[in-house]
């Protein structure tokens, strides 16, 4: 029966097992995220490969580039496929997107901007825009109110107990 493992790849080896494993007619997923213009692994040093244990085992560990499969004892771990669906539910456009300010925004949700001019300006998250990398916020500064348009990645989503004065 084929499972989802864990393998541990050699150092900065992730992108030349997948890609071997590929080739070889494997299942593998190797979640990724952009930092910046370059390109990384979400795990470095690790990959998910969806094999038959033990007829594949031998294939699997004899790959260039492979170090181990990540076991108990002698006993690889099988994955639960959930793992991979959730990681996959986080991909946008192929890559894991992470917020860097902590957890994601969504519509009334009181905000706080972390970068730029207006950092430390409070507002309430409105919505995302149709590029997925801007967002609208709606702000309320003094006596003035304003709409606001911003990346999505400089704003922090602040917890119910914090203050938000109107």
């Amino acid at each position: 029966m084929t499972c989802w493992f864990v393998i541990n790849t050699r150092p900065r080896k992730e992108f030349q097992v997948e890609t071997l494993f590929r080739e070889a007619g494997f299942t593998v997923y190797n979640p990724k995220l952009k930092d910046n213009t370059t390109l990384k692994p979400f795990f470095p040093g690790y990959l998910f490969l969806r094999f038959n244990y033990p007829q594949d085992y031998r294939t699997v560990i004899f790959t260039r580039g492979v170090k181990k499969v990540v076991s108990f004892g002698r006993q690889p771990i099988p994955v639960e496929p959930e793992v991979i669906s959730c990681l996959k539910a986080r991909e946008k456009n192929g890559l894991i997107e992470l917020m860097k300010y902590g957890e994601e925004p969504g519509p009334g949700d009181e905000i706080m901007v972390m970068e730029g001019p207006l950092k430390g300006l409070r507002g309430i998250f409105c919505r995302e825009l149709s590029d997925k990398e801007r967002v609208m916020i709606l702000l309320n500064y003094v006596t003035y109110q304003a709409s606001l348009m911003i990346e999505k990645s400089k704003i922090k989503k602040l917890q119910p107990n914090c203050s938000y004065k109107k």
